[in-house]
């Protein structure tokens, strides 16, 4: 059964960092794209990042561009998504899913697959 968990999740103070996993199950990453997408209460689901096969290639969505990276180590099957500088509009379930490559932009996050059930960050102090 191919699975990503996404562990790391937690409450941190503004201005905190947080380290999201993103981890398989079932399959190698070594061939998919892996994004990172958030919900707040109330709100859509919304792309925050997404990473290349390779890892050659990111995307960032702008509210999180210059405090977030993504990166990934394939030997561990992780996909990672360092958080910094963090704000309480951070706050939200972080998922991470799969798919062959990268697609960003309105109506794409409907593309991606095997989807993690979530973990959830809150920024307050």
């Amino acid at each position: 059964q191919l699975q990503l968990v996404e562990s790391g999740g937690g409450l941190v103070q503004p201005g905190g960092s947080l380290r999201l996993s993103c981890a398989a199950s079932g399959f190698t990453l070594d061939y998919y794209a892996i994004g990172w997408f958030r919900q707040a209460p109330g709100k859509e689901r919304e792309g925050v990042s997404c990473i290349s096969s390779s890892g050659g290639s990111t995307n960032y969505a702008d509210s999180v561009k210059g405090r977030f990276t993504i990166s990934r180590d394939n030997a561990k099957n992780t996909v990672y998504l360092q958080m910094n500088s963090l704000k309480p509009e951070d706050t939200a379930v972080y998922y991470c899913a799969a798919r062959p490559y990268c697609l960003w932009g309105i109506g794409t996050i409907d593309k991606y697959e095997n989807w993690g059930q979530g973990t959830q960050v809150t920024v307050s102090s």
